[in-house]
């Protein structure tokens, strides 16, 4: 008996709980920022690209930007939570490569979802990290060059990605619900 057959039978009777978590956590990862962004970060962009040399809108924009960071932990702690009890689901579940739906599912997860979420943790947690350059770099946003260019990557990757998770994320529910395929 290999060590995947084990992990099956071991799971097998606890299927309906693994399907529980990877549904609650997919939903903690999917929606948990979706308020932040729409009434946080959203208004505030707006105002400062319609006013760009605003030092108060400047301001603003890093503040929420830096408390983006921090917020983001939810998600990125359902997102591992999320690919393995995916990948406990797909041992014990009985679906192969004959199940469309799951194809494109998984197409989804790993095409658009993981690379994504790979940048993601790098711009909130790592090198990206706006509060982490601002406090290396003397502490003024405004005078850091790599403050200000990795504010704009983030901008941009939220403009890219939004609708690619929420279009890719309702699918991906849809087709692990329906099964239409």
């Amino acid at each position: 008996m290999t060590l995947l057959d084990s992990m099956a039978q071991f799971l097998g009777p606890h299927y309906m709980k693994v399907k529980f978590v990877h549904l609650l956590f997919a939903m903690v990862w999917l929606w948990s920022t979706a308020v932040a962004y729409l009434t946080y970060i959203v208004p505030v962009v707006r105002r400062w690209f319609a006013d760009p040399d605003n030092p108060a809108l400047l301001q603003q924009r890093n503040e929420v930007l830096e408390r983006f960071d921090d917020g983001v932990v939810l998600e990125h702690v359902a997102f591992p939570v999320v690919l393995l009890s995916g990948l406990c689901l797909l041992l014990v579940g009985g679906w192969g490569p004959d199940s469309y739906w799951l194809v494109l599912k998984l197409g989804v997860v790993c095409l658009i979802f993981l690379p994504i979420e790979i940048y993601d943790y790098w711009l909130s947690h790592f090198g990206g990290n706006k509060k982490k350059i601002r406090r290396r770099e003397g502490g003024d946003p405004l005078s850091s060059r790599r403050y200000e260019q990795v504010m704009q990557y983030h901008l941009w990757f939220l403009v890219v990605t939004t609708p690619l998770i929420a279009i890719g994320g309702v699918s991906v529910v849809y087709l692990a619900t329906v099964k239409p395929l």
